[in-house]
């Protein structure tokens, strides 16, 4: 009996061993990832920061921003997250979380941060030059790019982005209005049998009183 659950967390943790090694040698460094994202959409970046030293932590991580419409921070206890706009254009060019006193990503531990962001550019990449601040003082700025297939010691957060398919948001808002205009249609229709069937069992009800009432004078 004590097999099973056994093999299920057995292969949990190879499940997770294989994602994280998936990764590659860039699982060590600060990263970015956003299944689906595409070009000129919006999307929900995940900033995976590792803290590589081994006597301080990790307090605070600023991302640089390609100029964008709309970058919503996720509330984190224990963090302040600051957006920084272009004064001029109003668009957003860095994100900022800074940890609370006495708050730290430890050695051997990491954090996701993140934000929810649009549209992205419309081209086939993006990168996301970061910065990374220790507990003691340490700056470690991941801004390199990468120069063929060779990866920098510290390479810049990058994503890929796929093709957009058309407006998202235009989809979403027809589907929704469609489905809202079938329920109000739905919705009426039914007031209207309910309606008709009250008024028949009104009129059934008023007939059996009247025929009750002739029926008690005649008696």
């Amino acid at each position: 009996m004590k097999t099973l659950p056994t093999r299920a967390v057995t292969a949990a943790g190879i499940t997770a061993a294989m994602l994280f090694a998936g990764a590659g040698v860039a699982s060590a460094h600060v990263s970015v990832v956003a299944p689906g994202a595409t070009q000129g959409g919006y999307t929900v970046l995940t900033f995976r920061v590792p803290t590589e030293s081994e006597t301080a932590g990790t307090t605070a991580l600023t991302v640089t921003l390609p100029g964008l419409k709309s970058a919503r921070t996720e509330p984190m206890p224990g963090w302040t997250a600051t957006v920084t706009k272009d004064p001029a254009s109003g668009l957003a060019t860095s994100v900022t979380w800074t940890a609370d006193p006495g708050v730290a990503v430890g050695p051997g531990q990491f954090e996701q941060f993140l934000l929810s962001a649009g549209p992205l550019p419309e081209q086939d990449a993006v990168s996301f030059p970061a910065v990374q601040t220790y507990s003691n003082g340490q700056v470690v700025a991941w801004d390199q790019e990468a120069i063929g297939d060779a990866e920098p010691e510290k390479p810049a957060p990058s994503l890929t982005l796929t093709a957009s398919s058309g407006d998202s948001h235009a989809v979403v808002t027809t589907a929704a209005s469609e489905t809202t205009a079938t329920s109000e249609v739905a919705t009426d229709d039914t007031a209207r049998w309910l309606g008709g069937i009250g008024l028949v069992l009104g009129a059934l009800g008023a007939a059996l009183g009247l025929g009750a009432v002739l029926k008690g004078r005649r008696s």
